[in-house]
């Protein structure tokens, strides 16, 4: 992330709500910084965050978009604990990890750390979460201070490391049961036919050069 787009995305309210359109907050700091995106994006900034950005890359000041959303108070996620199954999807939505709980057990949301971003509420198979005032009648930065934007950054930021981590520790597990597979496949397989058993290798084989691969492009991002 260059400068300008460091200063922009340090000057947004960190909810990774995407009502923006782009993936978080600072996808959208980035675009805004290129160019590609409008000041008026970011319903949750309100009016003032459209001042902010407006300062902050010499753009005139314009309404906010409405089809990116409104100006309205904070929310906080509420489950209803009667009706939640403990399927762990809304735990997986929450950029901030604001949701706790475990597989088949119920979840509550620690409400300080919940940015109102709704991205559980439309996972939720069983239509159990909602989203109540916070805030009343205060909007925008009124409703949300910089301290509260500065860790939900933070927080962010570890669960996406964590979210990665996880699934680099998840493939190389998978990669390692494949390559043990492949040193030994016939003691490892129920076919007996050569043909059959060379096919089964060029497939593990192919799906180990795909992993290396993302891994090699993945290193070469960094």
């Amino acid at each position: 992330m260059d400068a300008l787009a460091a200063r922009i995305n340090a000057a947004l309210p960190q909810t990774q709500c995407t009502r923006c359109g782009y993936p978080d907050c600072a996808g959208y700091a980035q675009a805004l910084a290129s160019g590609e995106a409008d000041i008026n994006q970011c319903p949750p900034g309100g009016a003032e965050g459209i001042g902010r950005l407006a300062r902050l890359t010499g753009r005139p000041v314009q309404p906010l978009n409405p089809a990116n959303g409104l100006e309205a108070p904070r929310t906080v996620a509420v489950i209803d604990e009667a009706w939640c199954i403990g399927c762990t999807l809304c735990i997986a939505a929450c950029p901030t990890d604001a949701i706790i709980g475990s597989n088949k057990l119920m979840h509550t949301v620690i409400e300080p750390y919940c940015t109102g971003c709704e991205l559980c509420v439309p996972v939720c198979p069983v239509d159990c979460i909602s989203m109540e005032n916070a805030t009343q009648e205060r909007t925008g930065w009124a409703a949300w201070s910089q301290a509260q934007a500065d860790e939900a950054r933070e927080r962010y930021e570890f669960h996406s490391f964590r979210r990665i981590r996880d699934q680099g520790e998840n493939d190389k597990r998978l990669e390692e049961k494949a390559q043990a597979k492949l040193a030994d496949l016939p003691a490892h397989s129920q076919i007996t036919d050569p043909d059959a058993l060379a096919q089964k290798r060029a497939v593990i084989e192919a799906a180990l050069a795909r992993a290396r691969a993302r891994r090699g492009n993945a290193s070469g991002g960094n």
